[in-house]
């Protein structure tokens, strides 16, 4: 049996907990430079205030209606995060963190010595909400599909009571009838119109399809498996978190400016803090990179531009895999020259690192790769030790205490490629100069 715990509006009420100005007022908060809608309060939500929506559209109607727009904070809502997935920890024998705001739990037996379900879940509810001041919605069910289905119907109607359990096989088709086929977990955009079109609108119709018909309309065994998770027939099990145990098969970092760029020195002050943070990551997950990958995008909004408004730049790096953010810094400038055109004007750029794997003395080497004249003969040892110390200061004295100079703007002045958070509230978690003061 599998629980999926989900804080309600996260950012929102993250914000709420140490702001209780907000409570009961339309509250939306913002992505990264203040341009569209992430969260939404359930006020905002019965103003009709869309998930995505720009800002500027709905600036009007929260003032009208005395609303609040935030800037997005994720150092808070990390913070708030990992005090809710440690709360859950302490109820459950494991846990998987599948996002920022949503966990799976794993209830196998827990009836046989902690009593019924239902009431194991509200107990676990009144804890997070009592330690976090996180409201939370708990779906159950014998699989993991079942339960996301049971949690998308808990948030839906109050009066469940943030709790909706599928362990009776007519619970389940009740449940399965009451939701649309576009709303099932692992149903895109694509696949939904192609089960509208064939007349399937119900998760209920879509669990009843044979096992050719799956295979062949919805991605072979990977919908098949669905189709059998919705019958209450477990495919998966818990899998390693993405709180940072979970090794990702790429890492990539990128922005959109808080201004529009022209020289190629501001691009690269971006392009080199964005590696430098893909870096970090890399080697928290202490993997190295095969490929580096540098894009320039501009604004296609702008009727004077023509398609592509993004362009960009793959190298397999010649020297073999690497995390050295030294390195990796040297062929991102090269990439970023490549596709620098003077002239243009620029609104976004990002990295990606792919071909990830773990270090290995065994490695295959390329016999005829040119000799790397882009970094100095440093040897392998040396450079490993070099960026262990450079990630230990950071840890020690915060992100960026010790950075490159590339990443660094003049002295007094905030970066070119900053994003706008007018409205950020303070990191009441993270900082010591935040910290909020009770008088």
């Amino acid at each position: 049996m599998f629980g999926l715990v989900d804080g309600n509006n996260f950012y929102v009420s993250c914000e709420r907990v140490f702001q209780p100005r907000l409570d009961g007022r339309p509250v939306v908060v913002l992505s990264n430079n203040d341009g569209n809608v992430v969260s939404r309060s359930a006020e905002a939500k019965q103003l009709g205030i869309a998930m995505g929506a720009p800002f500027f559209e709905v600036r009007e109607l929260l003032r009208h209606h005395q609303g609040h727009a935030l800037s997005s904070n994720y150092p808070l809502y990390g913070d708030m995060s990992r005090r809710v997935m440690a709360r859950l920890a302490d109820h459950v024998p494991a846990v998987e963190v599948y996002s920022i705001d949503e966990a799976f739990l794993d209830l196998a037996g827990l009836t046989t010595w902690c009593g019924p379900l239902d009431a194991r879940a509200q107990e676990l509810r009144r804890d997070v909400l009592a330690c976090t001041s996180i409201p939370t919605c708990v779906g159950i069910g014998p699989t993991k599909t079942l339960a996301k289905v049971a949690n998308r119907l808990a948030k839906k109607y109050p009066e469940l009571q943030g709790l909706l359990s599928l362990t009776t096989e007519s619970r389940r088709e009740r449940a399965l009838r009451a939701l649309p086929a576009a709303d099932v977990w692992g149903i895109g955009r694509q696949y939904a119109q192609l089960l509208q079109g064939s007349g399937i609108r119900t998760a209920w119709e879509l669990a009843g399809v044979s096992e050719a018909w799956a295979r062949k309309h919805l991605g072979g065994v990977v919908g098949w498996r669905l189709v059998q998770e919705l019958r209450g027939q477990p495919c998966q099990g818990l899998l390693p978190s993405e709180d940072g145990t979970l090794g990702r098969k790429s890492i990539s970092c990128s922005r959109s400016f808080g201004q529009r760029l022209h020289h190629v020195e501001e691009l690269w002050g971006a392009v080199s803090t964005y590696l430098s943070r893909a870096a970090e990551k890399l080697r928290a997950q202490g993997d190295q990179a095969h490929l580096v990958t540098v894009f320039l995008s501009q604004d296609r909004y702008d009727t004077r531009i023509r398609p592509p408004y993004t362009r960009s730049a793959t190298l397999t790096l010649p020297g073999g895999p690497t995390a050295d953010t030294l390195r990796l810094l040297a062929y991102g400038r090269r990439l970023l020259e490549k596709l620098y055109e003077p002239g243009r004007v620029y609104v976004k750029a990002g990295v990606v690192l792919d071909g990830l794997e773990p270090p290995s003395s065994g490695q295959q080497l390329d016999l005829f790769a040119p000799p790397d004249l882009l970094t100095e003969p440093v040897s392998v040892e040396r450079s490993a030790r070099l960026m262990q110390q450079l990630d230990a200061l950071n840890r020690r004295f915060g992100r960026g205490a010790v950075r490159l100079a590339s990443t660094v703007s003049l002295a007094g002045q905030p970066p070119p490629w900053q994003g706008k958070s007018n409205y950020r509230s303070p990191a009441f978690t993270t900082r010591l100069e935040d910290l909020l003061l009770v008088t």
